[in-house]
């Protein structure tokens, strides 16, 4: 285990050692942005949708009380879409879509000798591969957290017109009502701590890989797994730092 994670320090050191050319990195992070962010935009739209207009109509059962006003369903959408539904389940989902496309990619070139025709032509591998696909996921995730929130409301929203458990107006008014911009942060930094962690973790799987296509499939597994394990723990942590 400890020799792992030594492993995995000194793979990030090395990504992140000044590069030879930056003009070169540069256009690296930004294809890898292009591919993170544009590539999974329908995927993070579909869920968001779904997962704002469940999540609206589940606290709507359960206020059925006439005790309770209808707004508040608003209010619970809300924060809880901010605070977990959009950064955490994005982030497992991207950890399948993302992480495992970053495992396979690397492994690959792993054994097909492609990263040793680059250490043998003096090109810092690690720097030229995997930091900026780390760079492109802590850009992009947040952008993708920030879309899938909008997404979501705008789902408890239609949700609210097709079902007619809860007025639009109230479902709009609880929106507004007791917002705190912390939530926000901590959806911000859950985004951050989530793209690197992924990225990282999946490189690291990719770049140690060693034998033929079966093991690229397992180490991009593996990568999945690892990181969708360190997500959730990396979400109880912020959750009990930052509330």
């Amino acid at each position: 285990m400890f020799h792992s994670l030594g492993k995995y320090i000194l793979l990030l050191r090395l990504s992140f050692k000044k590069p030879e050319k930056f003009s070169v990195y540069w256009a690296e992070v930004m294809r890898e942005m292009v591919s993170i962010g544009v590539g999974s935009l329908g995927i993070i739209s579909i869920i968001s949708v779904f997962i704002g207009a469940v999540a609206t109509i589940q606290v709507a059962f359960q206020l059925a009380s006439p005790l309770v006003p209808k707004s508040i369903a608003g209010s619970i959408a809300r924060d809880s879409t901010i605070l977990e539904f959009s950064p955490t389940i994005s982030a497992l989902v991207l950890a399948g879509r993302v992480g495992s496309s970053i495992a396979s990619q690397i492994g690959t070139m792993r054994v097909t000798e492609q990263i040793d025709a680059l250490e043998i032509m003096g090109v810092n591998a690690p720097g030229y591969l995997i930091a900026p696909k780390i760079l492109a996921s802590i850009v992009m995730f947040p952008v993708l957290v920030v879309l899938s929130i909008v997404l979501g409301m705008m789902g408890g929203y239609l949700a609210c017109v097709f079902s007619g458990d809860i007025a639009p107006a109230e479902f709009v008014m609880g929106l507004h009502d007791g917002f705190d911009p912390v939530t926000i942060q901590v959806a911000l930094v859950k985004s951050f701590s989530f793209g690197f962690i992924i990225s990282s973790i999946c490189a690291y799987q990719g770049f140690y890989t060693s034998g033929g296509a079966l093991e690229v499939g397992q180490s991009a597994t593996r990568g999945v797994v690892y990181s969708c394990v360190m997500v959730l723990f990396a979400d109880l942590m912020i959750t009990r730092l930052m509330l």
